[in-house]
C-alpha cells in the first residue's frame, strides 16, 4: 500500500451539543451538507460518541468509575491535588484515569469511553455510507499522553473502513535496504491530524480527511483494538517505582524460600550427624 503524497483536513461546522440518544449519523450528514465523497475519512472525537451512547456518570462516582474501568494498575503518583492513576483499561489502553473524562461535560458529570469503540465506528461508517453513498472510513479519537514525552496527542481508539497500519515490512527503503519493523500506525496519524483542526475548545468534534482514499476499505478491516500491543511483547508493563517494589517483594519471597530450604537441609544434616555419632558411641 502506498500513501498518497498529499491530503487535506477540514472540520464540519454546525454540530451542536450531543445528548444521549442522538443519531450521530444524522447529525454528521446534516453538518456535511452533501460534501462527503469516496475516500473521505471522518475523525470523530470519542466524547460525542460517549454522549450519544449515554456513557455519563455523576462526578461523585468518578473514582469508582476509574476503578470499574481498570483491569491493571501501571503506576500511581500522589500530588497536591490527589493521586494520579495510570492504568490499563478494559479496552487495553494505558491512560491516566482509565480515560474517564471531566472536560467538555455538564457540571457534576464525567464521561466514560464508548463500550466498544470499533463497533461504534462501524455503525457510524455503515450509516454514513448508506445515507450518502460515499465510501468513507471512520476513526474515533481520544487524547493520550506518551511515555517520556510532555504533552498529549490524539490517537485512534476506534476504526472502521480504514487500514490502521501501513505495513512496510518486507519492502525496501529508498536506498534499497530491507525494512523489517517499519509499520506506521496510520490510524493514530489520522487522529492527530484531525485534532489539529478540531482543537479542544472550539466545539468542532468531527474532522474530514480527504485525499487518502487508498487506505479506505471494507468495514471488516481490523479496528483500533488491533493497535494495542499484546502483553507478551510489552516491555514496559509497570511504572519505575512499581517495578522496584515488585522486585523487592519477589526478591524477599525468593530469599525467604531459599533460606528456609537451606535451613531445613542444614538442620536435617546436623540431626543425621548427631544420630550417627550417638550410634557409634553406643
Amino acid at each position: 500500500m502506498t500513501i498518497a503524497a498529499g491530503f487535506g483536513v477540514r472540520v464540519l461546522a454546525g454540530i451542536g451539543e450531543i445528548r444521549p440518544g442522538d443519531d450521530l449519523v444524522e447529525v454528521i450528514v446534516t453538518a456535511a451538507g452533501g460534501t462527503l465523497v469516496d475516500g473521505d475519512i471522518l475523525v470523530v472525537t470519542s466524547k460525542v460518541v460517549s454522549k450519544a451512547e449515554g456513557r455519563i456518570v455523576r462526578a461523585r462516582d468518578r473514582e469508582r468509575a476509574i476503578t470499574d474501568e481498570t483491569v491493571r494498575v501501571v503506576a500511581t503518583r500522589a500530588h497536591a491535588d490527589g493521586v494520579t492513576r495510570i492504568v490499563e483499561n478494559r479496552l487495553g489502553m494505558v491512560a491516566a484515569a482509565a480515560g474517564v473524562d471531566a472536560s467538555n461535560t455538564d457540571d457534576g458529570t464525567v464521561l466514560l469511553l464508548p463500550v466498544d469503540p470499533d463497533a461504534s465506528a462501524r455503525t457510524i461508517a455503515a450509516g454514513l455510507r448508506s445515507r450518502t453513498g460515499a465510501h468513507v472510513g471512520v476513526i474515533l479519537s481520544d487524547t493520550l499522553g506518551r511515555p517520556w514525552r510532555e504533552g498529549q496527542t490524539d490517537v485512534a481508539i476506534g476504526a472502521a473502513g480504514v487500514q490502521v497500519f501501513d505495513d512496510l515490512r518486507g519492502t525496501t527503503d529508498a536506498a534499497g535496504k530491507p525494512l523489517s519493523v517499519t509499520m506506521p500506525c496510520v490510524a493514530d496519524e489520522l487522529a492527530a491530524a484531525g485534532d489539529l483542526v478540531k482543537g479542544k475548545a472550539g466545539g468542532w468534534p468531527v474532522a474530514v480527511v480527504s485525499g487518502l482514499g487508498r487506505i479506505v476499505g471494507s468495514l471488516d478491516l481490523p479496528g483500533a483494538r488491533s493497535i494495542v500491543r499484546p502483553s507478551e511483547r510489552d516491555l514496559f508493563r509497570m511504572g519505575t517505582d512499581e517495578a522496584i517494589a515488585h522486585g523487592m517483594v519477589a526478591g524477599r519471597s525468593a530469599g525467604y524460600s531459599a533460606g528456609k530450604s537451606i535451613g531445613f537441609a542444614e538442620g536435617f544434616a546436623a540431626a543425621l550427624g548427631a544420630g550417627g555419632r550417638e550410634r557409634v558411641s553406643s
